[in-house]
């Protein structure tokens, strides 16, 4: 991927007949670049259905990537409840790739008591298996562990970027806001820039070539994330945001999770052509 594209969260809210199909060719006629599939509550498509979103992907050029049930923590005390983690990822991610998804994204685990680096191990354990089926199903799609929004959530940039250094088909999803909730700082040019300078130190200049970035206002407490906002009704600081891009090249996706999709989406594209 040679550029930064721009897209929704989701079926834009200006799409007439409110599905995936239409919500594709709606973010197309907005003239934004991608999508990503919200599988965030369950898995809502079937095969069928997965086959036509991959042609009219295809027909609009419109990209696709998708997010991960909510419902993950491969860090969770009952085996059960991580083996049910391991089939709700493998699920979306067949789903997702069906769609012609590139990627997908997810939440990988809560410390639960833990220390960081006990957590990463069993992650690294329960993902590692995961991977394993989807390499033997001849899947292909890259999962995306994702930098979280609380301080109790497994996922600051380090655990993210190294996490991905551990396993093969993992790339990480730099979520600006998630961050800003979690720490109340990383707000400004230099910090933003700080998170790129972390990745390319753990995983080299080329993964600035394709990332998956989440981008939209915030509120938050002393816990972390409450709930997404406009962006001009918080306090991130987007347009420095959109300048870290821009001066460090980065390609890939910049996916708006604001409750006004399709609006701030087009916000941040046109801001970002803007800029010098």
């Amino acid at each position: 991927m040679d550029r930064l594209l721009f897209g929704t969260a989701g079926i834009p809210l200006s799409t007439s007949q409110p599905d995936t199909v239409n919500g594709i060719q709606r973010v197309a006629d907005l003239e934004l670049d991608c999508m990503e599939l919200e599988f965030v509550q369950k898995v809502y498509l079937k095969k069928p259905e997965a086959e036509l979103v991959r042609e009219v992907s295809q027909s609009t050029g419109i990209l696709l990537s998708a997010h991960a049930p909510y419902a993950l923590n491969f860090n969770a005390r009952q085996t059960s409840k991580i083996r049910i983690s391991q089939s709700y990822l493998f699920n979306a991610a067949h789903i997702a790739a069906l769609c012609g998804a590139q990627s997908i994204v997810f939440h990988p685990a809560y410390y639960m008591g833990d220390s960081s680096e006990k957590t990463a191990q069993t992650v690294v354990k329960y993902i590692a298996e995961v991977l394993q089926k989807i390499e033997d199903e001849k899947i292909h799609i890259t999962l995306r562990p994702e930098v979280s929004g609380k301080s109790s959530q497994f996922g600051s940039v380090t655990e993210i970027a190294d996490l991905c250094t551990r396993l093969t088909g993992l790339a990480p999803c730099v979520d600006f806001a998630h961050l800003h909730a979690r720490t109340g700082s990383y707000n400004s040019y230099t910090e933003f820039a700080s998170i790129l300078d972390e990745i390319i130190k753990i995983l080299g200049n080329e993964s600035l070539n394709n990332m998956h970035i989440h981008l939209s206002g915030i509120e938050y407490s002393a816990t972390g994330e409450k709930r997404h906002l406009p962006l001009k009704e918080s306090d991130m600081r987007y347009m420095e945001a959109l300048k870290v891009l821009k001066d460090y090249n980065v390609s890939g996706m910049v996916i708006c999770e604001s409750p006004m999709q399709e609006y701030d989406a087009l916000l941040l594209k046109e801001s970002y052509y803007d800029l010098p």
